[in-house]
């Protein structure tokens, strides 16, 4: 039988990763709203788990640089699956207050952060190894991200809320943190994920101390905001995810319970889009390489984002909701497999964590904010008002932003170039690797 390469155990493991902590982002607002029947604690909640996950993945890219990616990836998801754990069991011990529950999901964001930047930085070096283009790498990462998020998480979530209590999916996610943290620590090389230094040059060790840390970091935030095509991807990706956001934790499940409808119709709607969204991820995994960026990301974002707030907010039948949020999922698949491409091409190998987490950390700044908007937007002015006001604002910011000349710049495919250390540079910045 032949034995599965490094890149399919690296997407195994992380579809396990997700796929239980999807179920669990399914479970634990369903769990507020109906213990509590807040739209507000709920986005509460959502955004004490995802704030302290967006700052920590931003502070550990040079961690991850200097430590190596499978150290640490390792190592966060063992931490990961005792902090996943701590939630049933101080329930099951009458302890589970708002308070406690708003400290145990901050600790489970601020571990997650270095794990999946971790992850997600051995990525181009298991491409190399395996001689794939880097769309179709990612196009694989993708379709192994919506399986698990998209499709299985949701439905394992809420199969798990129906039958077991919502609390049930927080032991899901535990083992699966387990289980991750098994396949990648015992079944890729050894020599994956190794430390780098953080220069250019290969043979220079990286500083170990006197503002070593921080003047990484400054490098990455440098380059970033250089090179202007990945800025101006990161601000629209900002805005998006604020939006998806507050769908996801507030605008759906508001929806789906003012509608009569249960955590299984929740379910279904994020199963569809997943499911659709890895026959997505599938063709661009195949094809993506050979197509225009700039055209095909366009055009999914334009079917991928606004529909889905106006079939809630025009009450349309359940089962056109159902072809809506399938479409959104097939079109939204096209997109990460070239995000990452673009990545991987522009941003030198050394620096590929902390600009990684920079980047990251910065388009998923709003995500925290996303429930907490909405929680407060729709009690104050009520659901439809919200989702029309959303939809308009995705429209306008997947339009608008594209408009920008650095946009001609994705379809360039080229291989990134080392940058210039700060410290040697004479403005004292890093020049993007331009043509």
């Amino acid at each position: 039988m032949r034995t599965p390469s490094p890149l399919v155990r690296l997407l195994l493991a992380n579809g396990v990763s997700l796929l239980g902590t999807r179920a669990a982002a399914i479970a634990l607002p369903w769990f507020v709203l109906v213990s509590t029947g807040s739209a507000a604690r709920t986005g509460l909640v959502a955004a004490g788990e995802l704030l302290p996950y967006v700052l920590a993945k931003a502070a550990c890219g040079p961690l991850v640089d200097r430590l190596g990616s499978r150290r640490v990836a390792v190592t966060a998801d063992l931490l990961s699956a005792g902090a996943a754990a701590l939630v049933p069991l101080l329930h099951a011990t009458g302890l589970l207050s708002l308070p406690a529950l708003l400290c145990c999901a901050a600790l489970l964001g601020a571990l997650r952060g270095p794990g999946d930047l971790a992850k997600y930085v051995m990525i181009p070096e298991l491409a190399e190894q395996t001689g794939q283009p880097l769309e179709r790498a990612s196009g694989l990462v993708s379709v192994a991200e919506r399986l698990a998020q998209g499709t299985l998480g949701p439905a394992v979530g809420g199969v798990l809320v129906t039958a077991f209590g919502p609390l049930a999916a927080m032991l899901v996610n535990a083992g699966s943190f387990a289980v991750v943290a098994a396949v990648v620590g015992l079944g890729l090389p050894r020599a994956l994920g190794a430390a780098r230094p953080s220069r250019s040059e290969p043979s220079e060790p990286s500083e170990p101390s006197g503002g070593g840390y921080w003047r990484e970091f400054g490098e990455g935030l440098a380059f970033l905001r250089a090179d202007r095509l990945l800025f101006w991807l990161t601000v629209m990706i900002t805005v998006t995810n604020l939006l998806d956001a507050a769908f996801s934790a507030v605008l759906l499940p508001v929806w789906t319970q003012r509608n009569g409808h249960g955590a299984d119709v929740l379910g279904l709607l994020y199963a569809s889009s997943g499911l659709a969204g890895v026959g997505g991820s599938a063709i661009a995994a195949a094809i993506a390489h050979r197509m225009p960026r700039r055209v095909v990301f366009f055009t999914a974002f334009l079917f991928a984002g606004a529909p889905r707030y106006l079939a809630l907010a025009f009450h349309l039948p359940l089962p056109g909701i159902v072809g809506v949020f399938a479409l959104s999922g097939f079109t939204a698949g096209f997109l990460n497999p070239i995000l990452g491409a673009i990545d991987f091409e522009r941003i030198p190998r050394h620096l590929l964590g902390r600009v990684g987490a920079i980047g990251d950390a910065l388009g998923w700044a709003g995500v925290p904010l996303g429930g907490l908007l909405a929680g407060v937007a729709v009690g104050t002015l009520g659901l439809v008002p919200v989702l029309l006001l959303a939809g308009g604002l995705y429209f306008a910011t997947t339009n608008c932003t594209g408009l920008r000349p650095e946009w001609r710049e994705m379809d360039r495919r080229r291989p990134a170039r080392p940058a210039v250390p700060v410290a040697d540079h004479p403005s004292g910045t890093l020049e993007a690797a331009r043509e």
